[in-house]
């Protein structure tokens, strides 16, 4: 019988996987309190995953001010290098291979979690009807302000540095989250962004942080260890766009033209049902691409090997799954049971619901 070809050898630029099935990027809330550092809980997590055909690191800081849930890790101090080191030099160890997703929460912030219990910036003052985990519950954000003019080169400076220090954490890429409205997206969105400088008004100028970010980050990684995520049909963290079709071809276009690994794209609303009309749009914004596509949102086994096999996709990123399934991939590829995944632990804690999930091979397993 025929191997499914999600389950076959893959390149994505430069980046070489041994199969299909990539692990999303997952927030657990689990980095050290003091400092956001990724210590050994986090290395074994990974390790334990590196099976995975590409592991894309959760979401982490770029700066003290790009933080919005607590206990997230950052990339921005010597101590979060040398934690991210323990977590690559243990998936590497295991034969896996991992890039790191560089993000900025933007206005989802809360005002505790900002340097000084200052205001989180926004591309506009306009504040989203949505939430921050402050590391006692979930809190309504806090009210933003406009980034100024001046600030911005700080912004992707901020990024520059992140991406360097990614690749003295031994990452094998960089990811640039630019989805799940995020700072990126909101400068992306004309319902986010209200400015009238060079950075808001026509697409173009909309798009502007995004060219100038990627344009920062393949300074110090070759373009082909780059990838991006966005969500075009997505109103996650309260974002919205009167034209998404052409906001974000236009932000494709401007990614396939520096020649990035892969464009990783949520595929409709994010966790939600895949919508027929949001998917033919898709496919629309994934032929402007001349990279890799990685397809995500409510994937399944049959779902994944019919996207693969018939070059819907090149690769699916699975995020619940991975959580409770540490070794996913042979699972799918043998259709075995999954493990049912515990949502009271997603979220801060410790070893539980993390580290304890079984193996096929374990007497305990589904």
């Amino acid at each position: 019988m025929t191997t499914p070809k999600l389950f076959t050898p893959l390149a994505l630029g430069e980046l070489s996987l041994p199969n299909r099935v990539v692990m999303a990027p997952l927030t657990r809330n689990r980095a050290l309190p003091d400092g956001d550092v990724p210590h050994d809980m986090n290395a074994e997590y990974y390790a334990q995953r590196a099976s995975a055909g590409l592991i894309i690191s959760e979401a982490s800081q770029i700066s003290p001010g790009g933080k919005g849930y607590a206990w997230t890790p950052g990339i921005h101090s010597e101590a979060q290098v040398s934690g991210w080191r323990k977590v690559t030099d243990a998936v590497h160890a295991a034969g896996g291979r991992i890039v790191i997703q560089l993000w900025h929460v933007g206005r989802n912030s809360h005002v505790s979690l900002q340097p000084d219990g200052r205001r989180p910036v926004a591309p506009s003052a306009i504040a989203a009807d949505a939430r921050s985990y402050d590391g006692k519950s979930f809190v309504a954000t806090s009210e933003p302000r406009a980034l100024e003019l001046s600030e911005i080169p700080r912004v992707v400076d901020d990024y520059r540095r992140a991406a360097q220090n990614a690749m003295d954490a031994g990452f094998d890429g960089v990811e640039l989250h630019a989805a799940n409205g995020y700072l990126i997206d909101q400068f992306l969105r004309d319902g986010s962004s209200r400015r009238d400088d060079a950075y808001g008004g026509s697409i173009e100028n909309r798009a502007r942080l995004l060219a100038e970010t990627l344009g920062a980050i393949t300074e110090v990684w070759p373009a082909g260890r780059v990838g991006v995520r966005f969500s075009p049909f997505s109103s996650a963290n309260d974002v919205s766009d009167s034209e998404p079709m052409a906001t974000f071809g236009h932000a494709i276009d401007r990614a396939s033209d520096l020649g990035l690994a892969y464009l990783h794209m949520v595929e409709g609303q994010l966790g939600e049902s895949r919508d027929a009309k949001a998917l033919d749009d898709v496919a629309a914004l994934r032929a402007r691409f001349k990279g890799g596509y990685i397809a995500n949102n409510r994937y399944d086994r049959a779902l994944a090997i019919e996207a693969v096999g018939a070059g819907k996709a090149d690769a699916v990123a699975f995020g619940r799954p991975f959580i409770a399934n540490p070794d996913l991939p042979e699972r799918l590829l043998r259709d075995a049971a999954l493990n049912d995944p515990d949502d009271a632990t997603f979220y801060g804690g410790g070893a539980e619901g993390y580290l304890d999930y079984p193996f096929l091979g374990d007497r305990a397993a589904a």
